[in-house]
C-alpha cells in the first residue's frame, strides 16, 4: 500500500479523510457506524448514510488518527491548535499519543502529527514507529 495514500470522501457539510497507512484496524468506525464505514463494500465509506454530527463524532474516536475531518466551509488548521499532550499504554497494543507532536525519524524527516498518533511497541509493525495492528496477528500482550 502506497504510504502516502490519501482518500477523500465529502457531503455538504464536511469531508472525511483516511489514511490507509496510519490505520490500525480497531474497528472501532465500522463496529459502531456500519452504515457510514463499511469495509465490505466499495466506497468504503457512504458520507449520506449518517449526519455529519455523528460521523465527526465517530472520526474523533479513530484511535491511529488515520480517520480526520475538515468542514467544507472553512479549513480546519490543526497544527494551530493547542493541546496538552499525553501519552496511552492500550492493554496489548500501541503507545498512543494524543496532541501535537514532531516525530523526527533517523534519518533526519520530521513529521507534524495532530490529534492521535500510534506506536508501535510490539516491534513487529511493518510502518515503524507507527502500528500498523500487527500487534493482534502476533498475540502480543503486555
Amino acid at each position: 500500500m502506497e504510504k502516502d495514500l490519501t482518500m477523500k470522501y465529502s457531503n455538504d457539510d464536511i469531508t472525511v479523510i483516511w489514511k490507509p497507512a496510519a490505520c490500525i484496524h480497531s474497528k472501532k468506525c465500522w463496529t459502531e457506524l456500519k452504515e457510514v464505514f463499511n469495509p465490505a463494500i466499495r466506497p468504503w465509506i457512504k458520507m449520506q448514510n449518517g449526519t455529519t454530527e455523528r460521523i465527526m463524532a465517530q472520526v474523533d474516536r479513530c484511535p491511529s488518527g488515520a480517520l480526520s475531518y475538515i468542514k467544507n466551509t472553512e479549513l480546519k488548521n490543526a497544527e494551530n491548535v493547542s493541546a496538552e499532550s499525553i501519552v496511552e499504554v492500550t492493554p496489548n497494543g500501541p503507545l498512543l499519543v494524543y496532541g501535537n507532536i514532531t516525530v523526527k525519524h533517523s534519518n533526519g524527516e520530521e513529521l507534524k502529527k495532530n490529534k492521535v498518533t500510534a506506536f508501535c511497541r510490539c516491534g513487529q509493525s511493518a510502518n515503524k514507529p507507527y502500528c500498523d495492528g500487527t500487534h493482534t496477528k502476533v498475540g502480543f500482550k503486555e
